[in-house]
């Protein structure tokens, strides 16, 4: 009978044990979003001390895991956050565009986010920063997936206090929001000039926090940790002001690669490192003034880089598409990897899907691609060789592995729009600038690039896109 029981507590000890085991297969992730930061600023990338400052914590990332020479974001803040967070190009959510005029704008609650699929595989959700997809109720963070949050809209606003007229125009200033699941969000604190340098400080605290508390637990956790730096305004916590010697950019990459390595330590003391996957990456290329302006601006500007590629957001060019990537798996995702294959941060949602053990949604048009066997070293090449350039509503071209077919070109974020009568065509490789227009004699790379955008545009016929400021509840239409 001892034997017996002995055998009974065994089996149950091997089974609780078994469950628990499951749960940590699942890799915690946390996933750092920047803003607006150039391919070219940290040191895995060339940047770092040319930019006034080593980036130790970045390149840590980067030699510890894959570093994309390639990864591809929208053009815009809310389109590429629109398609990070759904796995669907922003025209799709009717988010293709940064939005202006107030109102209800932002992710419709039938779309599925990343952290709604993760939720549903078992993670404990966190968003923290900058949002972007909706800022009323039922378009916070908490009513897409996200157990808590503590963030803003965006950062610009935060000098609207500063101007002459505002005062008198009967707006609502700007607030840090904070929320969780369940409830109606309340506002946190103002968003004014004096906490635009704190709260990435205060950013990383919470982040910190939140790793401890989940660290703790059974089930594993999801934090979208998405920074406001490096978005205008441009002011470093007291902590780093000055700290470099070189300028208010130094401190600014300073400071938010010393945060970087907070969040890593953290993991560390807390004994999950090895099975959390841990992404940095960026929204936008960089900010940049145009050849031969003045700077008149309130606050500091400054000219990000996007190291050997022309444009800054807000353009068709590689410095608006390419930003900085590395992601970090110990023991899954072969360290001091590096690959120039095209991956878009679509890719993202079906790719953390399968490391998860979540669902990808089969009931809309999905343009993620699952990249997890590329990621973990199985297969040479990205399962992706192509990305539509879109800017707002319209479409500017393609690109195609090493090329680039542009129909519609901009320099910077305020040079006029140049349209094309015939398409040019840039290798990437050769011309990383765009600089040199090669339709004659590569006219075949036309040929090769463009049947993706009809295989694109035939999918609006079955899925049509949901219009900027639909409102909850929304149906897709019926086939």
């Amino acid at each position: 009978m001892k034997i017996f029981r002995s055998l009974l507590i065994a089996a149950g000890l091997t089974c609780s044990l078994s469950s628990i085991a499951a749960a940590q297969d699942k890799p915690n992730i946390v996933f750092v979003f920047l803003d607006n930061f150039g391919w070219g600023e940290p040191g895995f990338n060339g940047g770092g001390i040319i930019r006034g400052t080593e980036t130790p914590s970045m390149d840590a990332l980067a030699a510890e895991g894959l570093r994309l020479t390639n990864f591809n974001v929208e053009s815009q803040c809310t389109p590429s956050r629109a398609a990070t967070m759904t796995g669907r190009y922003g025209i799709r959510s009717g988010n293709h565009t940064v939005p202006l005029g107030g109102g209800v704008y932002g992710l419709v609650q039938w779309e599925i986010t990343m952290a709604e699929m993760l939720k549903e595989a078992g993670y404990d959700t966190a968003m923290l920063g900058k949002w972007h997809l909706g800022w009323t109720e039922g378009r916070f963070p908490t009513s897409q997936g996200f157990d808590e949050f503590y963030g803003v809209e965006t950062t610009d606003v935060t000098v609207w206090r500063t101007l002459s007229g505002f005062a008198e125009a009967d707006m609502e200033a700007p607030v840090v929001m904070q929320g969780v699941a369940g409830q109606p969000a309340t506002v946190a604190r103002d968003y004014d000039i004096e906490y635009r340098g704190l709260i990435d400080g205060d950013l990383t605290d919470k982040a910190v926090d939140f790793i401890n508390r989940k660290s703790e637990t059974d089930d594993p956790f999801f934090l979208y940790l998405a920074y406001t730096n490096t978005h205008y305004p441009n002011i470093p916590h007291p902590e780093f002001d000055g700290e470099t010697g070189n300028g208010v950019w130094a401190d600014i990459l300073l400071q938010t690669d010393t945060y970087v390595g907070r969040v890593t330590e953290a993991l560390e003391k807390a004994g999950v490192s090895d099975n959390t996957v841990v992404i940095f990456t960026a929204d936008n290329g960089p900010e940049a003034l145009p050849v031969g302006s003045s700077n008149v601006s309130p606050t500091p500007a400054v000219q990000g880089t996007a190291g050997p590629f022309r444009g800054t957001l807000f353009t068709s060019l590689e410095g608006s598409m390419r930003v900085p990537f590395a992601i970090k798996w110990p023991g899954k995702i072969p360290a001091g990897s590096a690959s120039n294959e095209v991956v878009h941060s679509m890719d993202l949602f079906p790719t953390l899907a399968a490391f998860a053990g979540g669902k990808v949604p089969q009931d809309r048009a999905f343009d993620g691609i699952d990249q997890s066997a590329f990621f973990l070293g199985q297969q040479k090449n990205s399962n992706r060789d192509g990305v539509i350039v879109y800017m707002g509503e319209q479409i500017f071209g393609v690109k195609w592995q090493d090329w680039k077919v542009l129909f519609k070109e901009n320099a910077t974020i305020f040079s006029p729009t140049e349209t094309s009568d015939t398409p040019r065509v840039y290798n990437l490789l050769n011309d990383p600038g765009e600089r040199d227009n090669v339709l004659f004699p590569y006219t075949w790379v036309a040929e090769k690039a463009l049947p993706q955008l009809g295989e694109h545009l035939a999918t609006f016929q079955k899925y049509p896109p949901i219009a900027p400021g639909t409102p909850d509840p929304y149906t897709p239409p019926s086939d």
